[in-house]
């Protein structure tokens, strides 16, 4: 089960309540207030953490809670504060406010935190009120209640790769083939149901994360089909890989394939437009494959194709070779982006 949306009720700790209290101890008959200050109550806290693939414990367990404060003791003893609530949550989780559909907060790095909900002051003991002219305060105020709020999480996958084509173009086929991803694959459309990331590794020790999204139809972005409620994995990719079935086996001809995706990307966000392109020429295996990539090629310029197929295996190392070479390329492309808008940049990444 793959959920990349899901309502939550998020709630903070109370406050401890201050404490009423005088000290009473032997041969010292005017010890005074000695009423300590309750706990302040848990934080709910959102963690960015790259171990976690989705949502979907929030979908089993979508009320969260943090610990409320303790209360205050006597000889001015302050109650410890209540335990924060820490949510892990995927890098690409946007937190949006459903009553006002505003972006709250946006993880995208690893150990990246943002507290949603502050808890509750603790109250205050006694000895906060003692002066001159009240020696013997009898008050103390209780803790206040902590935030409480429905979010909702929206995960849009981040990778390096975003894989797009149409129904049973070959899309889980290549996934299997070249990542340790293994997706349903058979001969009938819509087997992928949610998206699939996988990663590519090479023998230099480098990683290439690609992501598989559900297959697209024409009017996706009028929620036709199943690919409506993936398209926002795509916007935070870095290279847009298309896989088209060069042979038509599905009675449909490539080229009007590739401007059909490309048209549903424009519909939903002219963003995607301006990512980079590369395609794949997938079933080169079949009859008419070959014919088909030639005339192919004549309408489409400016775009790297490569020729490839799942079945036989033909092309693939060629094709990992050059998606990483891409995936390079606009790793220093957006470096040298951070470093003209003065932005700190680490080399690691």
């Amino acid at each position: 089960m793959f959920v990349d949306e899901i309502t939550v009720h998020l709630r903070a700790g109370n406050g401890g309540n201050g404490c009423l209290s005088f000290r009473r101890e032997k041969y010292i008959p005017r010890g005074g207030p000695d009423g300590g200050d309750g706990g302040k109550g848990g934080d709910v806290v959102l963690l960015c953490d790259e171990n976690e693939n989705d949502l979907t414990k929030y979908r089993f367990q979508p009320h969260w809670k943090a610990g409320n404060g303790a209360p205050g003791a006597g000889r001015n003893k302050h109650g410890a504060d209540g335990p924060p609530c820490v949510l892990h949550v995927p890098p690409g989780t946007q937190v949006i406010d459903p009553e006002t559909d505003e972006i709250v907060a946006e993880l995208t790095e690893n150990g990246q935190q943002v507290t949603l909900l502050n808890g509750g002051r603790g109250g205050m003991g006694n000895i906060n009120f003692k002066s001159s002219v009240n020696q013997a305060p009898r008050k103390a105020t209780p803790g206040r209640e902590g935030e409480e709020k429905d979010f909702r999480f929206v995960l849009k996958t981040i990778a390096d790769i975003g894989l797009v084509g149409f129904p049973n173009a070959g899309k889980s086929s290549l996934t299997n083939c070249i990542t340790h991803a293994h997706p349903k694959t058979a001969p009938y459309p819509f087997t992928t149901l949610h998206v699939n990331v996988g990663v590519i590794e090479y023998p230099t020790y480098e990683r290439v994360i690609m992501a598989d999204i559900p297959g697209l139809i024409e009017g996706a972005h009028e929620n036709k089909g199943l690919g409506h409620r993936f398209l926002r994995h795509i916007e935070r990719c870095r290279l847009l890989l298309f896989i088209i079935d060069m042979a038509g086996s599905e009675g449909r001809d490539p080229h009007k394939d590739f401007k059909h995706l490309l048209n549903e990307l424009e519909q939903y966000s002219e963003i995607l437009l301006d990512k980079p392109r590369f395609i794949a020429a997938n079933k080169m295996d079949m009859e008419g494959a070959e014919e088909n990539l030639k005339a192919f090629k004549k309408k489409v310029k400016g775009v790297e194709i490569v020729p490839i197929s799942c079945a036989s295996g033909t092309g693939l190392e060629e094709l990992k070779d050059r998606l990483l070479a891409r995936v390079k390329e606009e790793k220093a492309r957006e470096a040298s982006a951070k470093i003209e808008a003065g932005d700190a940049f680490d080399p690691a990444e």
